[in-house]
């Protein structure tokens, strides 16, 4: 009786250690260097949620110019980001979202933002590749800077 009982209490914390994982794991995770991330991943149907709902910062830090999400409010090279943040808002608490094509370069300038003192940095997991999967409108159009 005493050994189902220690099996049902271990097993209880194993499943709450998991959903406490889950949650940390889905929001706010390791930046694969081992350290901690202050920026949060989100979907598309969470960014188009926040454009909805509000105004948040939107910058393609894709690099060439491939496409973009409407409403998008600056183009800025993922790795000139820490050098152009006079193109920026200038409260380091506003909401910026970043995206590229797939991801990889939008997570590095919200790494850089994040060493800058932003506080508020989002990246849309999937990059506008995700976006388009999603059945999101996503333009491409001639003379923007970088196309």
């Amino acid at each position: 009786m005493r050994t189902s009982k220690l099996v049902g209490i271990a097993a209880a914390l194993l499943v709450a250690v998991a959903a406490s994982l889950v949650f940390v794991l889905g929001s706010r995770t390791g930046d694969g260097a081992g350290g901690p991330r202050a920026w949060t991943d989100v979907s598309p149907e969470r960014l188009a949620g926040m454009l909805a709902e509000g105004d948040p910062f939107v910058v393609n830090v894709h690099v060439p110019y491939e496409g973009e999400i409407p409403g998008t409010d600056a183009f800025i090279p993922y790795d000139e980001i820490g050098a152009r943040l006079a193109e920026l808002p200038s409260d380091r608490g506003a909401d910026i979202v970043l995206y590229c094509r797939s991801g990889r370069m939008s997570t590095e300038a919200a790494r850089a933002l994040v060493a800058e003192g932003y506080t508020s940095v989002y990246n849309l997991a999937g990059g506008f590749e995700a976006w388009g999967a999603a059945g999101y409108e996503l333009l491409r159009r001639e003379g923007v800077p970088g196309a």
